[in-house]
Protein backbone atom coordinates (compact mmCIF):
# COMPACT_ATOMS: atom_id res chain seq x y z
CA UNK A 1 0.00 0.00 0.00
CA UNK A 2 2.63 2.39 0.90
CA UNK A 3 4.63 1.37 -2.34
CA UNK A 4 1.60 2.64 -4.50
CA UNK A 5 1.53 5.88 -2.61
CA UNK A 6 5.15 6.60 -3.22
CA UNK A 7 4.74 6.01 -6.77
CA UNK A 8 1.97 7.88 -6.76
CA UNK A 9 3.62 10.85 -5.29
CA UNK A 10 6.54 10.52 -7.63
CA UNK A 11 4.27 10.44 -10.55
CA UNK A 12 2.11 13.44 -9.75
CA UNK A 13 5.91 14.57 -9.08
CA UNK A 14 7.05 13.94 -12.65
CA UNK A 15 4.40 15.02 -13.53
CA UNK A 16 4.82 18.73 -12.31
CA UNK A 17 8.49 19.12 -13.27
CA UNK A 18 7.98 17.61 -17.08
CA UNK A 19 4.74 19.33 -18.15
CA UNK A 20 3.37 21.68 -15.75
CA UNK A 21 6.21 24.09 -14.49
CA UNK A 22 7.66 24.09 -18.66
CA UNK A 23 3.93 25.35 -19.78
CA UNK A 24 3.92 28.16 -17.05
CA UNK A 25 7.11 29.11 -18.00
CA UNK A 26 6.03 29.99 -21.96
CA UNK A 27 2.87 31.34 -20.55
CA UNK A 28 4.43 34.17 -18.63
CA UNK A 29 7.22 34.61 -21.55
CA UNK A 30 4.63 35.11 -24.16
CA UNK A 31 2.62 37.25 -21.26
CA UNK A 32 6.35 39.51 -21.11
CA UNK A 33 6.60 39.46 -24.37
CA UNK A 34 3.09 40.88 -25.34
CA UNK A 35 3.17 43.89 -22.35
CA UNK A 36 6.51 44.75 -24.52
CA UNK A 37 5.28 45.26 -27.78
CA UNK A 38 6.20 48.47 -29.48
CA UNK A 39 5.35 50.30 -32.55
CA UNK A 40 8.27 49.07 -35.21
CA UNK A 41 8.57 45.48 -33.88
CA UNK A 42 8.63 42.65 -36.35
CA UNK A 43 6.20 39.63 -35.52
CA UNK A 44 4.93 36.58 -36.30
CA UNK A 45 1.27 36.29 -35.47
CA UNK A 46 -0.62 32.62 -34.17
CA UNK A 47 -1.64 32.38 -37.76
CA UNK A 48 1.97 32.92 -39.31
CA UNK A 49 1.36 36.32 -40.49
CA UNK A 50 4.55 38.45 -40.87
CA UNK A 51 4.29 42.46 -40.36
CA UNK A 52 5.31 45.42 -38.59
CA UNK A 53 3.42 46.86 -35.40
CA UNK A 54 2.40 50.44 -36.26
CA UNK A 55 0.23 50.75 -33.26
CA UNK A 56 -0.22 49.41 -29.88
CA UNK A 57 -3.69 49.82 -27.57
CA UNK A 58 -4.28 47.89 -23.99
CA UNK A 59 -5.75 44.96 -25.78
CA UNK A 60 -5.15 45.40 -29.64
CA UNK A 61 -2.38 46.00 -32.03
CA UNK A 62 -2.38 47.60 -35.80
CA UNK A 63 0.31 45.01 -37.77
CA UNK A 64 0.80 46.26 -40.96
CA UNK A 65 1.74 43.33 -42.96
CA UNK A 66 2.18 45.13 -46.55
CA UNK A 67 2.29 48.69 -47.60
CA UNK A 68 -0.95 50.47 -47.20
CA UNK A 69 -2.69 47.15 -45.83
CA UNK A 70 -3.25 47.34 -41.78
CA UNK A 71 -4.65 44.36 -39.88
CA UNK A 72 -6.45 45.53 -36.51
CA UNK A 73 -5.76 42.28 -33.90
CA UNK A 74 -5.69 41.32 -30.56
CA UNK A 75 -2.41 41.70 -28.85
CA UNK A 76 -2.35 37.76 -27.30
CA UNK A 77 -2.37 36.92 -30.91
CA UNK A 78 0.92 38.23 -31.58
CA UNK A 79 3.45 34.51 -31.20
CA UNK A 80 6.92 35.76 -31.35
CA UNK A 81 9.32 38.73 -32.80
CA UNK A 82 10.74 38.03 -35.77
CA UNK A 83 14.41 36.86 -35.52
CA UNK A 84 16.87 39.47 -36.33
CA UNK A 85 18.43 37.22 -39.19
CA UNK A 86 15.38 37.43 -40.81
CA UNK A 87 14.32 41.12 -40.57
CA UNK A 88 18.33 41.77 -41.50
CA UNK A 89 18.24 39.23 -44.66
CA UNK A 90 15.21 39.47 -46.28
CA UNK A 91 16.94 38.98 -49.69
CA UNK A 92 18.59 36.05 -48.25
CA UNK A 93 15.62 34.77 -46.93
CA UNK A 94 14.03 34.02 -50.48
CA UNK A 95 17.28 33.01 -52.29
CA UNK A 96 18.10 35.77 -53.38
CA UNK A 97 16.62 35.69 -56.60
CA UNK A 98 13.86 36.31 -58.44
CA UNK A 99 13.88 33.25 -60.18
CA UNK A 100 14.20 31.25 -56.99
CA UNK A 101 10.67 29.34 -57.79
CA UNK A 102 11.50 28.11 -61.48
CA UNK A 103 12.80 24.77 -62.70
Amino acid sequence: MTVAILYFVVLAAAFFLLIVRPQRRRAAAHQALVKALEPGDDVITTGGIFGVIRAVDDETVDLEVAPGTVLHLARASIAQRVPDDLVEGDDAADGGSDEAGQA
